[in-house]
């Protein structure tokens, strides 16, 4: 005797198709209630119409097969939440990143109005508290965060104000192949050396400098900028990039307020 809903009736109260619901059944996601031992035909009951409409909200969000059978056996309600709560800062952040790259684009794709503020100056000899580092391309952010608190804890505890704005240096192998030094930096009177915090020397150097104002997330689209300007003025790059954060995460959360400096060492290779 049927016992009741065909796969095929299933399907279409919850706009699962048949093939869909095969997979979660050889997955162990949603199993039918029966399934006839000679003919092999599933059957589901009503009872079970409402878990497959949870599964399609979760497939739905992209959560994978492997999370939502995780989500569904979890009998606690709090641990429950929590697996979806970690599901949903997921969906969160590749949303942020999506609508960055949309803004980017959208900056990329429309004609520059203005032209860049370039200035050549000359960078004095300085002495500053730093962290060095060989890190990956994909890496440099949360080294940056790390050695940045490691130097806010070295100064404070060695009684220091810092002298000026954080900044770093990234050799070009950074961004030509993905790996290479980098140096983060607070300007303080007496440098000290605890932990990683070492002394750093900042050589004097003649820069072409401009200011990306903004988030982070587009900063390539200046640097290709300043990278023009330095090309069409005849200028060859010469030493790792600089940038100081003049305003940052560090002083502010509206990433609109941000300036980011960036100096590129440079020599002329002509008489202008």
């Amino acid at each position: 005797m049927r016992g009741g809903l065909s796969i095929g009736e299933f399907s279409q109260v919850t706009h699962l198709s048949v093939k869909t619901l095969r997979h979660y059944h050889d997955a162990g996601l949603l199993e039918p209630a029966q399934v006839d031992p000679y003919s092999g035909y599933r059957y589901y009951a009503t009872t079970q119409i409402p878990t497959a409409q949870v599964i399609r909200r979760f497939r739905d969000l992209g959560m994978p097969v492997r999370e939502v059978r995780e989500v569904l056996a979890t009998t606690d309600p709090e641990a429950r939440s929590a697996l979806i709560a970690r599901h949903l800062d997921r969906l969160e952040r590749e949303l942020a990143r999506t609508r960055t790259a949309v803004t980017s684009l959208r900056r990329l794709l429309q004609p520059a109005t203005e032209e860049i503020d370039v200035k050549l100056r000359a960078a004095p000899t300085v002495t500053v508290a730093a962290i060095r580092g060989t890190v990956d391309h994909g890496d440099v952010l949360a080294w940056y965060s790390d050695a940045m608190t490691e130097l806010d804890s070295v100064l404070a505890s060695a009684q220091q104000t810092p002298t000026g704005p954080p900044g770093g240096l990234y050799d070009n192998e950074l961004f030509t192949d993905d790996h290479g030094d980098a140096v983060v930096y607070l300007p303080a009177n007496a440098p000290p050396t605890i932990g990683r915090v070492r002394p750093f020397t900042i050589p004097r150097a003649e820069l072409a400098v401009t200011v990306h104002h903004g988030p982070h997330d587009d900063i390539d689209i200046t640097y290709g900028r300043l990278g023009s300007y330095v090309t069409d003025q005849a200028l060859a790059i010469s030493g790792p990039v600089r940038e100081t954060y003049l305003v940052g995460p560090r002083d502010t959360h509206d990433a609109t307020a941000w300036r980011t400096e960036i100096g590129w060492p440079i020599f002329r290779t002509s008489v202008r």
